[in-house]
């Protein structure tokens, strides 16, 4: 699959998801219904992706009825309206349907609306932010043949994101990530967890003489071959990728190195992330989808026969922005026990976010930045269960997960091999996204970090250590 999502970037909180502010968000999607109310968007009209989405709109009554609803049900009030005479940015499916075929024509770039803002990013979650609040919305985005409709919308536009045109948003110029903000902004982040003052050519691998960086495209994606020709590439290393795709550019070793490497107590954080939770004794089975999002470990870990051994366990949720190093690195050193990808929701989000419950009566601005519990169990996602060296970790079990429009979980090990603590485990494509580090229960960790932390916990840096039985 070959997915991206939308960011909103807020600098003055460098690790936030969303703005707090949705005024922020409402003027970036005002820019993109403008260009399309204008006459402006792609020729051609609607993508093949998008008129497939089109037609099963208004041929299946049910999708018909959500589609329909949706929109009506958001609240006619602010901050909900476009301007205070009470009309909606995105007024009905049809005009989403031309929003979205401008979204998916174009690589994200950075806007002059953002310069002043901090916002990066495309508006596609944007467009659903309401939406799915709503009670219609709830049931449009967990219903399976709108889901398989969005998979093609999204598989289409990850294809032009392989291609040498998406790397035009990568200049210098204002709207380009190595423009003055962009550039800043990317570099803040990376530096902030060590207080570095790296330049990017230091930071990731590239090439500083060469056009975009030497980026050739925005993302890149292994060849599309099977599960079992995978694995036999992966273990002779021959996997054709192109290692100079900006969105998963590499980091370089001295940025970022292993913790502790040869010490098998301490555990590597698996990804640049910020944390988001933190859960001891997680249940077999729990209502996710309930206020508290309590972790469900069988629907987390998609059922595998596995999920049983981590009852009572800890579960650590971390989550990555746009800006994040998007590879992931095994957190211990040991053996792949599983490795595989579970398809998921792409736009869902709980009811207790809006309407749809009784009890609530606004949709919550705080969007999927949220729901990263509920998503754990609905969104596509990568579980690797790694049986460590040291005894007294045990099993662990790492969950990359997609938020919205990420659903592109690229593992790269196979089931059987040895990995060591650092080594790279796989990566997400097109956008953000959040993961869990799953502990059985007795393995006593120290040090993990603090909720509230404002700074991205480093990839590969300490994470924890574990405390040695008796």
């Amino acid at each position: 699959m070959a997915t991206i999502t939308i960011f909103l970037w807020n600098t003055e909180g460098t690790s936030a998801w969303l703005p707090a502010d949705h005024r922020i968000h409402r003027q970036y999607l005002a820019e993109v219904v403008a260009s399309v109310d204008e006459g402006r968007p792609a020729t051609g009209g609607l993508t093949p992706a998008l008129r497939e989405f089109e037609s099963l709109i208004e041929g299946n009554a049910r999708v018909y009825m959500y589609f329909s609803q949706m929109f009506d049900e958001i609240p006619r009030k602010q901050p909900y309206l476009r301007d205070p005479a009470g009309h909606r940015q995105v007024r009905d499916y049809r005009h989403m349907l031309a929003v979205l075929n401008h979204i998916v024509t174009r690589a994200p770039e950075w806007t002059k609306t953002a310069a002043a803002m901090g916002v990066v990013g495309v508006p596609m979650c944007a467009v659903f932010d309401y939406p799915m609040g709503t009670p219609s919305g709830h049931a449009a985005f967990l219903d399976p043949d709108v889901n398989k409709a969005l998979k093609k919308v999204l598989n289409e536009w990850g294809k032009f994101l392989q291609t040498p045109e998406s790397a035009a948003v990568l200049g210098n110029h204002d709207i380009g990530w190595f423009g003055e903000t962009g550039h800043h902004d990317l570099l803040q982040v990376a530096n902030a967890p060590y207080q570095t003052n790296y330049a990017f050519e230091e930071m990731f691998e590239c090439d500083p003489t060469a056009k975009h960086m030497g980026y050739k495209s925005w993302d890149g994606m292994p060849l599309p071959v099977s599960k079992q020709h995978l694995q036999l590439l992966v273990a002779i290393h021959v996997l054709t990728r192109n290692d100079l795709d900006f969105f998963t550019r590499k980091v370089r070793d001295a940025a970022r190195p292993v913790a502790s490497p040869d010490d098998d107590s301490v555990i590597a954080n698996a990804c640049e992330s910020k944390v988001f939770n933190v859960q001891r004794s997680a249940q077999l089975r729990d209502r996710f989808f309930a206020k508290g999002q309590r972790y469900s470990l069988l629907d987390m870990l998609a059922h595998d026969p596995l999920a049983s051994v981590f009852t009572g366990g800890t579960v650590y949720q971390a989550f990555l922005s746009a800006l994040s190093y998007h590879r992931w690195h095994s957190p211990v050193s040991g053996v792949v026990r599983r490795a595989f990808v579970e398809d998921g929701t792409y736009f869902s989000e709980p009811l207790f976010e809006g309407p749809g419950d009784a009890s609530v009566t606004e949709i919550d601005t705080g969007g999927i930045s949220v729901a990263q519990g509920y998503l754990a169990c609905m969104a596509a996602r990568a579980v690797i269960v790694l049986e460590a060296d040291n005894k007294d970790i045990g099993l662990v079990a790492f969950v990359g997960i997609g938020m919205d429009e990420v659903s592109t979980c690229d593992i790269t090990v196979r089931e059987g091999q040895h990995v060591e603590k650092g080594a790279e485990l796989g990566m997400f494509h097109f956008g953000g996204s959040t993961h869990c580090l799953v502990f059985q229960e007795g393995v006593e960790l120290e040090g993990l970090p603090e909720v509230g932390r404002e700074e991205n916990v480093p990839v590969r840096g300490k994470l924890a250590t574990v405390r040695k039985t008796k």
